[in-house]
């Protein structure tokens, strides 16, 4: 198996398993309502900025392993579209689960031998180090949204009044 398929099928198991922390995002997030998933908690992001957040670097790097400039901001990287019903949340996660798959898709294309050349310009680094910050940013956030999940879980269980 090539590098680059060993990280496409990494972007493809922490989304949707099968990876060795055995999490992933689509099972974490399957019993995620959408109440819950913009619930705050503390001053911590919500359910629903995290995984927007997560998703956002793989759509900005998915245009540009089609070609396409690198046309992001981590400025705006949590500014999720409003999200008010059931169905918001579903189309936000439906088009994280094509959008990874897509980045996999492409991911498997690129040669191994691109994985040193610089992505973009010197600043941004390798395509190697691009690619896999990705799925260490992917686990990192992905480690928060268990957390904040249990949290809002406990805060409805108990009935008690939204945290601050």
């Amino acid at each position: 198996m090539s590098i680059t398929q060993q990280l496409a099928k990494h972007v493809r198991d922490m989304h949707f398993g099968g990876n060795w922390t055995v999490t992933n995002l689509k099972t974490v997030l399957a019993d995620v309502t959408w109440q819950q998933a913009v619930t705050k908690v503390h001053d911590l992001n919500t359910i629903a900025a995290l995984t927007y957040h997560m998703n956002y670097f793989i759509t900005v790097v998915t245009k540009v392993l089609a070609g396409g400039p690198l046309d992001g901001s981590d400025k705006v990287s949590f500014s999720h579209p409003p999200i008010e019903s059931q169905a918001d949340w579903d189309m936000l996660l439906q088009r994280i689960w094509q959008e990874a798959e897509t980045f996999a898709t492409y991911i498997e294309q690129l040669p191994d031998s691109r994985l040193d050349d610089l992505f973009i310009e010197p600043k941004y680094g390798t395509w190697y180090g691009n690619l896999g910050g990705i799925v260490e940013h992917f686990h990192y956030h992905l480690g928060q949204i268990v957390i904040i999940k249990k949290l809002v879980q406990l805060q409805g269980d108990a009935g008690r009044q939204p945290f601050v």
